[in-house]
Order: C-alpha cells, then structure tokens, then sequence
C-alpha cells in the first residue's frame, strides 16, 4: 500500500512539474509570437525589431577604417545575443563591408557564416535575413535582379532570403528591376520583397506595377529616427500607411546619438562627427534628458526609449546596427513594452525644437 501511494505521489509530482515546463514553454512562443508582425500584405512575419549589418566587416565608414579578428569575434557576438535576445533577423546588403581593404570581409559571407555556425549548434533556430539589391548604373533589366540576388545567396550560403529589397532607385531601369523582384518571388527564391530610399511617387509606382502580378510590395527602408523625421513630411510614411508597406527604419537611433552617450563635449568620431557636431549636440540636449527621464519611468535606457519610440507607431520596424553582445542585448530591452501616445507626440513634440539633422535623402531621387 505504502509502495502504491509512492508510486502515486511521484507520479502527480512528475505530472504537475510536467505541466508547469509546458506552460512555461507555452508563455515563451505566446510572447515570441507577441513580438512578431507581419511585413506588409505578404505572409511573412519578422520580429518587431532587426539587426542592420552595414557595419560588419566595413573600413569604409564604421570601424576607424579597420578590420581584425576582434571586431568580427565582436560582430557574432552581437548575432548570437541579437537571437538569443528575441531578434531574429538581420538585414544586409552586397555592397556592405569590403572584401579587399585591410582584411575585411563583404556583410553577407559574415552573417552567412554566423547563421551556419549557428545552426549547427542550435537547428530548431528559425533566422530570417533581408539583402539588398544594388542599382548601379551598368545593370540593365530584371536578370540584373536575378543574377545578383544568386551571387548574394552563394555568399549567405543560403538556397533563399526572407526578404529581398532594391538599396535605391536606379537612375534608368527601374521597371525591370522591380520585375526582377516579381520573378524573384516567383521562383521562390525569396518570400517577399521590397524596396529601400523610395519616395511617395516611385513607392507608388512599384506597388502597382508589383500588384499587377499578384505580388505585394512589403516594404520600404528609409533612415528614419526621432531625429530625422523627413519621411512623416515627404509623403512616404503616409504611403507606406496607406498602402499597407511596413516601414523599416534605418538609422534609428541616429548613429548612437539617441543613445546619449554623445556630449557637446564628446562628439562621435570619424565622419559622423561631421554630422553630429558639438553645437547640433548642445541643442538637441533637452530632448535627451527627456527621452532618459521617461526610460527611467520605465527602467529602460535612453536607446530602448528611442527605438520603442518607432515601434509604438506601428506599422514601422527599425534595425539599429549591433557590432558587440552588448549592444545587441540592449536593443532586445526595445521590445515587450509601449510608450503611450502621449509619450510618443511629447518626444516628436521636443524633438521639432531641434534643427533637423542632416540625412541621406536619397528618396528625393
């Protein structure tokens, strides 16, 4: 009898430590699932925020114009945390990073490496990357697309992309490219596709030319950030809107200004120094204690502020760009919270006190 009521009793404890691992489980793919969105009308869900990989393996503009074994151990630490932190994509591109200057490497052989690496050890890991497609001027039709689109998949070391996007408008030829992405979706090369740096008119123009065939156009990245808010006044936030295309925004938290680390007394250094100057600093100081005042409310950090403040609009993605652990685990404290709507036209409202900052407004092509 004794050796039945044991045998009883182990098995409810078994039975109920089995039940508190399975909700466990449950409440881990509920909020997995609460920090997935869908990219515009296609069937594709990405996590709320990416990682931007412009400078992973660059000497041109990041890294003081070098590349060793330190920076790249730093670059899959920052892909290893960026995952295990709830982000699960990475957005590259084939003219990112270099593969001759001072040892460096092009973006995409570096992420492709990170995510067989990380495969091999974890399998049941779903990463989904987005590559770009760059216009330049000697490339002519949708093949152009196509043959380029190959090339970036024998570097990533990978049989399709998530998401395949055109880096910015060509100047001639831009219809064949965009059937070039219509061809890409067709022969299942890539789940959806999009562009990058368009304004309202080109926007336009590809959606239709896209819906013609059946296929949506996903989305547009533009530099966007509490900072550079040109896409709210050129029409191309309002289309995205209006269109059901997701905005991803680069550049958002304005090259770590928005983090508050820089002062008027320590301005970035190498080119955005010239950008973010210590008098731009001195005036946008009043926005920057704010943005740290409302983060402490939330026990947040003046970066995680920054980006929610993008997330909390809806229908826009941003993908800060990670070169360590650090870094990366940071940006995952962006999600799994909200700014009111209060909160997000206060800091809109402070940061128009500021005198805009100089963009890339290559949307005005």
């Amino acid at each position: 009898m004794a050796l039945q009521f044991s045998s009883a009793c182990s098995f409810a404890l078994s039975h109920r430590k089995s039940e508190r691992i399975r909700a466990v489980a449950s409440d881990k793919v509920k909020s997995q699932e609460d920090n997935l969105v869908k990219l515009g009308g296609s069937d594709l869900k990405l996590t709320k925020l990416g990682i931007g990989a412009w400078s992973w393996g660059d000497t041109s503009y990041w890294n003081n114009f070098e590349w060793d074994d330190r920076k790249m151990k730093a670059c899959k630490s920052a892909f290893d945390a960026s995952i295990d932190s709830g982000i699960t994509w990475f957005d590259t591109a084939e003219v990112y990073g270099s593969r001759f200057s001072f040892g460096a490497i092009n973006s995409e052989t570096l992420l492709g490496r990170f995510i067989k690496e990380r495969k091999e050890k974890y399998p049941e890991d779903e990463i989904a990357v987005a590559t770009k497609f760059a216009a330049l001027p000697w490339r002519l039709g949708r093949q152009s697309v196509l043959s380029a689109l190959k090339d970036s998949l024998s570097r990533l070391e990978l049989d399709s992309v998530e998401l395949y996007q055109l880096h910015w408008p060509g100047i001639w030829g831009n219809e064949g490219y965009i059937d070039g992405l219509g061809d890409a979706v067709e022969q299942g090369l890539v789940k959806a596709v999009g562009v990058s740096n368009y304004s309202e008119k080109r926007l336009r123009e590809a959606y239709n030319q896209l819906q013609k065939r059946g296929i949506p156009l996903a989305s547009n990245q533009v530099n966007y950030s509490l900072i550079y808010r040109l896409p709210e006044e050129n029409g191309v936030k309002a289309t995205c809107d209006e269109l059901g295309i997701t905005l991803i925004a680069y550049s958002p938290i304005a090259q770590g200004v928005l983090t508050g680390k820089y002062t008027p007394q320590n301005i970035p250094t190498g080119p955005r120094g010239n950008i973010y100057t210590a008098e731009y600093l001195t005036q946008l100081q009043p926005l920057i204690n704010r943005i740290k005042e409302i983060g402490q409310n939330y026990n947040k950090t003046p970066t995680q502020v920054a980006l929610n403040w993008l997330i909390a609009q809806d229908n826009v993605i941003p993908i800060p760009g990670a070169k360590n652990a650090e870094q990366a685990k940071e940006f995952g404290g962006a999600l799994g919270w909200r700014l009111t709507n209060d909160e997000v036209g206060e800091l809109r409202e402070l940061a128009s006190k500021s005198k805009p900052v100089i963009g890339f407004p290559v949307e005005k092509l």
